[in-house]
């Protein structure tokens, strides 16, 4: 059984920074690639960033380029989105998600369903 546990979301100003982490466990857990989704009210899921555990090659949403970094601890088991510059749209929950199954690029890892592994979401609220 494989548990993804995100902290570190909050409640911030427009401009500020904040740091998201996912803690991955389970005895059976076994990843390739893991990434960040977000949800906003009334808006489907979307794709944050993504990052490949063996390489560490990431791929972002244009709208996240610049501002977002996600990084990776392979010894704990845990990935981390460094959010600066926030924006009032960058309010949602945001959730880690775990893909087992290989792919040779970072490059089409952007759905969700592409990522059967899922964790229970951090809500991040940015006020103007």
């Amino acid at each position: 059984q494989v548990q993804l546990v995100e902290s570190g979301g909050g409640l911030v100003q427009a401009g500020a920074s904040l740091r998201l982490s996912c803690t991955a466990s389970g005895r059976a857990f076994s990843s390739v690639a893991m990434a960040w989704f977000r949800q906003a009210p009334g808006k489907e899921r979307e794709f944050v960033a993504s990052i490949f555990w063996s390489n560490g090659d990431t791929r972002y949403a244009d709208s996240v380029k610049g501002r977002f970094t996600i990084s990776k601890d392979n010894a704990n088991k845990m990935v981390y989105l460094q959010m600066n510059s926030l924006k009032r749209e960058d309010t949602a929950v945001y959730y880690c998600a775990s893909r087992r199954l290989y792919s040779s690029s970072i490059n089409g890892l952007t759905t969700p369903s592409a990522f059967a592994s899922w964790g229970q979401g951090t809500q991040v609220t940015v006020s103007s």
